[in-house]
């Protein structure tokens, strides 16, 4: 399980030092925001997730990205780079929902607790804490089906943080003090457990005033 206290102290002292990155619009083959696998909390947890990323987004200012519904999820995995079109019969598609649907097979549902928020260079974010191993299982299972079908090259890394992303900066960070004081404020807050029933492929889509999150395969979990 991933520490994350010195993620929270070094997010917070960049902060503090006028560090930040700053979201933009995607573009046509742009390494962000393409297509991925990601994991949607519902419920309760969704509710809380969504009042606090209202929060903090007050807290941070004008211009930023603050997550809703449609919005916040965890990632299981980037698969490629940002294409505004991706065709019901793209070839890739197809192999990511069969993939994913071999994954899932059999897989009871994910569990992740959410507890806590840490700030970073690009915006601050809802800590999860997986409490078994179904999250890791569906994972590699993901990854190893994605190989085989020849189109798992684009994230060569393994995910070992399990998160919510709140808000994206977007803008200025014109009060950096008031984003860490509210992290310090929630950095053990309950959040709540996740209990997620199933997997979605997604397409990110610019509102003009962040991002939208469609779905364009499920598969759900046993």
């Amino acid at each position: 399980m991933h520490d994350y206290a010195d993620f929270f102290a070094r997010g917070r002292v960049a902060l503090l030092e006028g560090k930040a990155d700053y979201e933009r619009p995607p573009v046509e083959g742009g390494a962000r925001w393409g297509a991925a696998a990601v994991l949607r909390p519902v419920g309760l947890v969704l509710e809380q997730l969504t009042d606090l990323a209202k929060s903090v987004g007050e807290a941070a200012g004008p211009g930023h990205w603050i997550h809703g519904c449609e919005t916040l999820h965890f990632t299981l995995r980037s698969l490629e780079r940002y294409r505004q079109v991706v065709p019901d019969d793209d070839p890739c598609r197809l192999a990511y929902a069969a993939s994913l649907g071999e994954a899932v097979a059999g897989l009871p549902p994910v569990r992740i607790e959410l507890r806590g928020v840490s700030p970073h260079v690009g915006g601050v974010l809802a800590v999860g804490y997986p409490v078994d191993d179904n999250l890791v299982t569906l994972q590699r299972r993901f990854a190893q089906s994605l190989r085989f079908r020849g189109v798992g090259d684009f994230e060569s890394w393994v995910r070992d943080r399990w998160y919510v992303s709140l808000v994206h900066f977007a803008a200025p960070v014109t009060d950096p003090e008031a984003v860490v004081d509210w992290c310090d404020e929630h950095a053990d807050v309950p959040i709540g457990l996740a209990e997620i029933k199933a997997a979605d492929i997604v397409q990110a889509v610019h509102t003009g005033v962040g991002i939208r999150l469609n779905t364009l395969e499920r598969s759900v979990l046993a």
